[in-house]
C-alpha cells in the first residue's frame, strides 16, 4: 500500500492582503451607493406609486436594504 504526502506551503503576502482589502472596501461603498440610490428613487414616489408596488413609506429603508445587502 503506498501513500502519497503532499504538503504545500502557501504564503500570503502583504500585497495579496492589500488587494483583499480594497476589494472589500470597493464592494462595501458599491453596496453603500446601491442602498443610498434606492432610497433615494422610492422616497421620490408618491404615495399611490409606492401602494402600486406593494410598498408602503415605513419599508423604503427595509426594500433597501435587502437590495443592496440580500438581507
Amino acid at each position: 500500500m503506498a501513500f502519497v504526502n503532499s504538503s504545500r506551503a502557501t504564503t500570503v503576502g502583504i500585497a495579496d492582503r492589500a488587494a483583499a482589502v480594497v476589494k472589500t472596501i470597493r464592494v462595501a461603498l458599491e453596496r453603500r451607493r446601491i442602498f443610498k440610490q434606492t432610497v433615494r428613487e422610492l422616497q421620490s414616489l408618491s404615495n399611490r406609486e409606492l401602494a402600486d408596488l406593494g410598498i408602503h413609506r415605513s419599508m423604503i429603508t427595509r426594500v433597501a436594504n435587502e437590495a443592496a445587502y440580500g438581507k
